[in-house]
C-alpha cells in the first residue's frame, strides 16, 4: 500500500498452521480462498437496481507527471523494451505468479519480442491486488490500494495501456482522524501554486492541530541530515527502526505518536518500533521532492478487470499467454542444477528457455529446491517474511456523513487507513449506502481470530470515528453485510537490516530469475516496487538473450541426440 524487531517466521504463533495451509494450497489440496471469508447478516437488503452509472463525486484532473525526472526515467526504461532488436528466435519465458510483478515481467518481455507464458495458481488475477465478486455483485478486495503521483512506473504503465482515465485523482491532501476529538479530522493540504518541496513544507506548517511549532522545528532539524546526505544517508538508516531514529535525532516522541504510527501502518502494516527508518525516508523523499508525489488516486473499479485484464490483453496481443488455475508443485532440475521444468499440480510439466518466480517470497521459499537453499543468494531470503494484514469491507444501511471522498488515516490502535468506497470509486458508487473498506493492522495477533471478532473490534473503532452515526452495538447504523479478507503473508516486513537480504532479479542459477516487490529496487514493498521489479527482471532476461538462446539450442541438440 502501505514491523519490526527481529521477527522471523518461527516466531509467529500461526506460522506452522499457515505453512501447512499454504503448502496444501500449492499442492492443490485446498483453495487459497480459505483465508478469505464473508458473512451476510439477516438485515441484508436487495441488491440495488442496475442502471446507468451515476457519479456525483467530482475527481481532480490528472496531475502533470510527465516532466518529472522519475517519470522520464521510467518512460525511458519502458521504451527500451519496445525499441530492443527483435530476437531471431523469441525466448519462451515461463513466469510463476500473475500479480503485478508477474504481469509487469510478462508485459515488458512481450514488448521486447519474446513469448511469456504466465502461470497463476488461483482463478483470479492480481496477487496482492486480487478481488472477488460476491453473490450480490459487490466486489471485495485483498487490500485498499492507492496510486500515488510518486509511482512513475505504475503511471507509465497506465499510459502505455491507454487507461489513464481509470485513475480517479483526489485533492492533494492527507487527512487524519483526531483520536482526542472523536469525529473530527486534521488536514495537510498541499497548495498547487507552490513547487516541491515548498508545497509540502507549507502543508506541514499550516497544520497546527497535530504538531506544535516546537515539535515541527525539532522534527525539521532531525531531518536535516537526510536532506543533506541524500540517498546514501537514506540507505544507511536501514539498521534503525523509526522509533530508534526519531530518538537518536532528538525528535519528540509525540511526533512519532501523532504522525508516524499512522504512516508506518499505511506503508508496511506495522508500528514504528518495527519499521525500518529507510522506508519512511524513501517515502518522505518522494513526497517532498516531487510536487505531485503524495497526490493520491483510486482505481475506478475492481483491480482484476480494470487494471490486470488490460495487461493480459496486451500480452496476448503480442503472442504471450496467460493461464489461470496453474499451480506449481515443484521446480525440477537438470543434473547441473539449472531448471529443467516447472511441474504443475495436475502433473503437467512446463518447459521454457528461462524461468521467473514472481510469487510472494514466502511461496518461493517453500518451493526452493534443496540443492539451492544453501546458496548465499537464496539463503539470505530467510529473513524476508511476509507481514499479515486483514482487509475489512462493511456495507451499511445508510449513507455516512462524517467522511470524505479520499483516503483517511484512522490513527486507531487496530485500523490503518480506510475509505468510503461508495464515494471514492465509480464502480462501487452508491448514493444511498456507504461501504467502508478498512485496513486492519497490525494484524499478527488477529489473523487467526474469527471474522465476527474482527468485525466487533472494527465496529468499536468506527464508533470513535463516527460517534454520531455508528455504535458498536449497531443501535445506529446497521451492518447489511461484510467481507473479511485475511492475508497471512502479504508484502515483506521492512524491518531493520533487511536491505542486504533483498535479491537482485538475476539469480546465480542460469536461466532463473526473480520478480516481486521484495527484490532489489528503490520503491520497497509497494505496487510501484512490484512493477519496477518486473521491468528489471525483463531487462535482465533481454540482456541475457544470447546466453539463454545458446543454452536452449544446446538443450534441444542434446534432446535430439538422446532420442
Amino acid at each position: 500500500m502501505v514491523v519490526f524487531g527481529n521477527v522471523s517466521a518461527a516466531n509467529l504463533p500461526y506460522q506452522n498452521v499457515f505453512l501447512e495451509a499454504l503448502s496444501s494450497e500449492l499442492m492443490g489440496h485446498s483453495s487459497f480462498r480459505v483465508p478469505i471469508s464473508s458473512q451476510a447478516l439477516k438485515t441484508r437488503t436487495r441488491r440495488r437496481t442496475a442502471g446507468p452509472l451515476q457519479v456525483v463525486c467530482v475527481d481532480i484532473p490528472r496531475p502533470e507527471l510527465e516532466n518529472t525526472v522519475n517519470f522520464l526515467e521510467a518512460a525511458s526504461l519502458s521504451a527500451s523494451f519496445r525499441s530492443a532488436p527483435r530476437p531471431a528466435k523469441p525466448l519462451k519465458v515461463v513466469i510463476a505468479g500473475a500479480g503485478l510483478a508477474g504481469l509487469s515481467t510478462a508485459k515488458y518481455l512481450a514488448d521486447a519480442g519474446h513469448q511469456p507464458l504466465l502461470l497463476e495458481a488461483r482463478d483470479v488475477l492480481g496477487g496482492k491486488i486480487a478481488a472477488w465478486k460476491d453473490e450480490d455483485g459487490d466486489w471485495y478486495e485483498t487490500g485498499l490500494h492507492i496510486f500515488f503521483g510518486a509511482y512513475p512506473n505504475v503511471q507509465n504503465l497506465f499510459g502505455e495501456l491507454g487507461i489513464n482515465d481509470r485513475l480517479q485523482w483526489k485533492e492533494h491532501s492527507m487527512i487524519f482522524a483526531m483520536p482526542s476529538k472523536p469525529g473530527e479530522f486534521s488536514r495537510f493540504d498541499f497548495p498547487d501554486v507552490l513547487p516541491a518541496p515548498l508545497n509540502g513544507i507549507w502543508a506541514i506548517l499550516r497544520n497546527n492541530e497535530m504538531l506544535t511549532w516546537p515539535e515541527k522545528i525539532k522534527f525539521a532539524i532531525g531531518l536535516l541530515p537526510a536532506m543533506v546526505g541524500g540517498q546514501a544517508y537514506v540507505e544507511a538508516q536501514d539498521g534503525l527502526s523509526v522509533e530508534e531514529w526519531m530518538r537518536k535525532q532528538a525528535v519528540p516522541d509525540r511526533v512519532t505518536d501523532e504522525v508516524f504510527i499512522a504512516m508506518s501502518k499505511a506503508l508496511n502494516f506495522i508500528n514504528p518500533n518495527e519499521l525500518s527508518m529507510q522506508c519512511i525516508l524513501i517515502a518522505l523523499n518522494r513526497f517532498l521532492q516531487e510536487k505531485h508525489g503524495s497526490k493520491m488516486a483510486f482505481l475506478d473499479g475492481n483491480p482484476p478487470e480494470r487494471l490486470c485484464m488490460p495487461i493480459v490483453e496486451h500480452i496476448r496481443s503480442l503472442g504471450g499467454e496467460v493461464r489461470l488455475n496453474s499451480r506449481i508443485r515443484k521446480i525440477e532440475l537438470e543434473d547441473d542444477g539449472t531448471v529443467k521444468n516447472f511441474l504443475l499440480t495436475d502433473g503437467t510439466t512446463i518447459q521454457g528457455d528461462a524461468y521467473v518466480f514472481a510469487t510472494p517470497v514466502d511461496i518461493l521459499k517453500l518451493l526452493l529446491p534443496d540443492s539451492w537453499k544453501e546458496i548465499p543468494y537464496f539463503k539470505k531470503l530467510e529473513k524476508l517474511v511476509g507481514v499479515p494484514v486483514i482487509n475489512v469491507h462493511i456495507w451499511f444501511d445508510r449513507k455516512l456523513k462524517n467522511t470524505y471522498d479520499h483516503l483517511l488515516f484512522s490513527r486507531s490502535n487496530l485500523l490503518s487507513v480506510y475509505a468510503d468506497m461508495s464515494l471514492t470509486c465509480k464502480e462501487y458508487y452508491d448514493p444511498n449506502r456507504s461501504m467502508l473498506e478498512l485496513v486492519f493492522a497490525p494484524a499478527e495477533e488477529w489473523i487467526s481470530r474469527t471474522d465476527s471478532d474482527i468485525i466487533d473490534a472494527t465496529m468499536k473503532e468506527l464508533e470513535k470515528l463516527f460517534p454520531d452515526e455508528i455504535a458498536a452495538d449497531q443501535s445506529k447504523a446497521k451492518i447489511l453485510k461484510y467481507h473479511v479478507v485475511k492475508t497471512p503473508r502479504s508484502v515483506y516486513k521492512t524491518i531493520p537490516d533487511c536491505e542486504p537480504c533483498r535479491p537482485l532479479q538475476r539469480s546465480p542459477i542460469q536461466g532463473f530469475y526473480l520478480a516481486g516487490d521484495y527484490t532489489k529496487q528503490k520503491y520497497l514493498a509497494s505496487m510501484e516496487g512490484a512493477v519496477l521489479s518486473g521491468k528489471f527482471c525483463s531487462q535482465s532476461i533481454v540482456q541475457d538473450y544470447e546466453l539463454l538462446a545458446a543454452s536452449g539450442r544446446r538443450n534441444l541438440s542434446e534432446t535430439t541426440v538422446s532420442t
